[in-house]
């Protein structure tokens, strides 16, 4: 019998939104600052799961910028109507909220629809069984007892044809408890005699949740659900092996059953979250009137019964990319969006010039829109850790001139990342561990915020010119840096705690990056990294 296993989509692929359409389920996860964005899925049995797409890419002018990875866009909501499916999302480094559009799930994708008068953050779209449709979104509207305004769920009907409001925003549920921390996300569904509104709350991290509200009608009111939250496990403790459990999304089957996808963390060492926030599914039953989540235990568990679909599973991906197709496969992305072209494929092998660009440039404040900065991205291709234990490796040559380097890097937020790096030191080509991480005081959206960047090489070796293996072995935070001259003749360069970039310790929202760069570190250079084989393997 078939089984759901959680993470049914493991690795840094947060806050998803799904829908179904006849026999098929399409699901949307956030990005970030990660290049090309919107990641979107494809599922007959909601077990297999093959990525069909990035909904935004440089085609229909996606801009996002590097920073600190708490940016770019996030808190998508994939829907489908009458043949069209909607993707309505937030760009923090862009122009806010906006709706792209697509006849197949696929793409591709259109130009962005901007919504100049859609508020807030964290747009969503409901369309009702009249054909109506409705926008809601996270704004600060609901009284906070104390005369003020504080942060809450608003809903306007919207004019689908024109992408434009077609009434004035109404503040209808500020959270499940008094002074609710971050009541945002919003979901709207008609089910029976009833709207059901359903958002995340309690921040997206240790104390994240899924609640509940309902009415007969769509501005309210809403009354709450008294078992509120449907999901959360911050009541179990910050060594609970699955954490920050929340941002959930509905779908319902042909046979009447429901499930929820929702985000969550696999704690890793009992002290970090290095795959960031994945996705996960539990069944949703109806109870007098109300969903249930994961029922009988009431927490998500990483393992359910299959639901009674046809078992579809997709073809295995090959570990080991040796650059055969001149077309990147969509398992790689960028950090901001290069608008240099520093990278080729060609003659099976990767090539990256020394551009300008620094893997670590210092950080900024992050403002909800600012003005478009075409050369803020890293010189790099990465892809996401996906299991607690990995192995990464590649082949390469490179042979650097003045203050270029080249080499391995993992990477998280906030500047904090290992690189496993060839470089000229004092004339002598050589191979280094660098550690460099980033001090604050303040997060990056407040405009106080100034980082304070910290550097440390942890190792060195002289190496000869001609081909080297570079390797990382992670088991949990136990990171072992090894290199050699081929696959069977490997040797530790250095051993690292992980922990020291990881997003329990800096503070962010997305997972563990592995990946390749080369870098000319201030000077456009035309001097190449080549790869010859990318290997990238869960233990």
């Amino acid at each position: 019998m078939a089984t759901l296993k959680n993470p049914i989509i493991p690795g840094f692929y947060p806050d998803p939104s799904i829908c179904r359409v006849g026999e098929d389920y399409y699901l949307a996860c956030s990005s970030f600052e990660e290049f090309p964005g919107i990641p979107v899925f494809h599922s007959k049995d909601l077990v297999n799961w093959e990525q069909l797409c990035y909904a935004m890419t440089a085609e229909n002018g996606f801009h996002v910028e590097r920073n600190c990875m708490n940016g770019g866009v996030m808190a998508p909501t994939l829907r489908y109507h009458d043949g069209t499916y909607y993707i309505i999302n937030t760009n923090f480094s862009h122009d806010g909220n906006y709706i792209v559009t697509a006849k197949d799930p696929a793409g591709p994708w259109s130009q962005p629809h901007w919504l100049r008068d859609v508020p807030g953050i964290d747009a969503s779209l409901f369309f009702d069984e009249d054909g109506q449709c409705y926008v809601m979104g996270t704004g600060n509207n609901w009284p906070d007892g104390q005369g003020g305004l504080r942060q809450g769920i608003w809903v306007a009907r919207f004019d689908i044809e024109n992408y434009k409001m077609a009434s004035e925003p109404v503040a209808i549920f500020g959270g499940a408890f008094a002074g609710a921390a971050s009541p945002e996300a919003p979901h709207l569904y008609h089910i029976g005699e009833y709207y059901y509104l359903l958002i995340a709350e309690g921040g997206t991290e240790h104390y994240h949740s899924a609640t509940v509200a309902r009415a007969k009608n769509v501005f309210g009111p809403y009354e709450n659900n008294p078992a509120n939250p449907v999901i959360t496990h911050r009541h179990m403790g910050y060594r609970c092996p699955i954490g920050n459990v929340g941002h959930a999304d509905l779908v319902e089957l042909p046979d009447g059953s429901w499930y929820a996808v929702m985000l969550a963390s696999r704690l890793v060492d009992g002290v970090s979250k290095n795959m960031g926030r994945e996705t996960y599914i539990c069944p949703v039953q109806w109870e007098r009137g109300w969903p249930l989540f994961s029922p009988e235990t009431g927490k998500l568990e990483w393992e359910y019964p299959a639901p009674d679909l046809p078992e579809h599973p997709f073809p295995a991906k090959d570990p080991v990319n040796d650059f055969d197709s001149e077309k990147l496969g969509l398992d790689w992305s960028f950090w901001g969006r290069p608008y240099t072209k520093f990278w080729r494929v060609a003659d099976s092998r990767l090539y990256l010039r020394c551009i300008r660009q620094a893997m670590a440039e210092k950080l900024r404040h992050e403002g909800f829109v600012h003005t478009v900065a075409y050369d803020y991205f890293a010189p790099a291709l990465c892809q996401r850790q996906r299991e607690p234990s990995e192995y990464v490796a590649a082949q390469m040559t490179f042979e650097p001139e003045g203050g270029e380097t080249a080499g391995l890097v993992v990477r998280q937020a906030m500047n904090h990342q290992y690189r496993l790096e060839i470089a000229n030191v004092d004339g002598v080509k050589s191979l280094r561990l660098v550690l460099q991480t980033s001090d604050f005081d303040v997060p990056s959206y407040i405009p106080t915020f100034e980082a304070r960047e910290r550097v440390s090489v942890l190792a060195r070796t002289d190496l000869v010119p001609g081909n080297v293996v570079l390797a990382l072995r992670m088991e949990g935070n136990a990171y072992t840096f090894l290199y050699g001259p081929d696959r069977d003749h490997l040797e530790v360069l250095a051993q690292a705690d992980g922990y020291a970039i990881n997003p329990e310790k800096v503070g962010c929202m997305v997972g563990t990056m592995v990946g390749v760069f080369a870098s000319g570190n201030g000077t456009d250079s035309q001097n190449e990294a080549a790869f010859d084989w990318f290997e990238h393997t869960g233990k």
